[in-house]
């Protein structure tokens, strides 16, 4: 079923103002990276400080890569859906207690189907570029098209998406939810506000255009 709104979740969050900023252009999600690789991870003091700023009934998101479920567990005290984007398998996605999405990269032979198959107990797939070696972040698009009309759970489309390409991939997609992170920023980690709403009204836009 196609979603009548497409949900946003901003990523890569670590200033106590980009989280107000991201909240009043209307975030549904925001998204804290747990992962040491990574030019936006923040530690876990900082997730806790900037998940108390996130008011109610926008969603606290922590993203993960093949993490410890020692730290996993320690970690989602402060968040409300679990993001998973390494080799994770279904039963250690499940495992705490907490809802969960599972991150795809969209690599030349993954089926949609088959993986959606797999993840059944996620609550969304997100679907992003693939690049070797890199778990995300890439800031790269990959083809839409290669998104099944009808997968048995809800998309989630994420890699490369800016304020100028989000209605374009919406129309093309239909996803539930878009997510973006460097296509909102400044510099790594840190959002640029007028992006943010620019980003927000592209896909309130989108929505508006799109046939009943």
């Amino acid at each position: 079923m196609t979603p009548s709104r497409t949900r946003i979740k901003f990523c890569g969050l670590t200033r106590e103002r980009d989280v107000a900023d991201a909240v009043a252009a209307g975030a549904d999600a925001l998204g804290f990276v747990l992962w040491p690789g990574s030019k936006r991870c923040v530690d876990e003091a900082r997730l806790a400080a900037l998940a108390a700023q996130v008011p109610a009934f926008v969603t606290r998101v922590g993203l993960f890569v093949d993490a410890s479920p020692e730290f996993v567990q320690r970690a989602s005290r402060h968040l409300d859906l679990l993001q998973f984007h390494g080799d994770e398998t279904p039963s250690f996605c499940a495992q705490f207690g907490r809802p969960w999405i599972k991150a795809l990269r969209m690599r030349d032979d993954l089926d949609l189907h088959a993986a959606a198959a797999a993840y059944d107990g996620a609550q969304a797939l997100l679907l992003d570029a693939y690049r070797p070696g890199v778990p995300g972040g890439t800031g790269e698009t990959f083809d839409w098209s290669r998104i099944p009309a009808s997968l048995a759970k809800p998309v989630i489309l994420a890699g490369g998406l800016t304020p100028d390409n989000v209605a374009g991939a919406i129309e093309r997609v239909r996803p539930f939810a878009v997510d973006v992170s460097g296509g909102v920023e400044a510099e790594p980690g840190v959002k640029d506000p007028g992006q943010l709403s620019a980003f927000a009204a592209a896909v309130a836009e989108a929505d508006r255009k799109r046939p009943a």
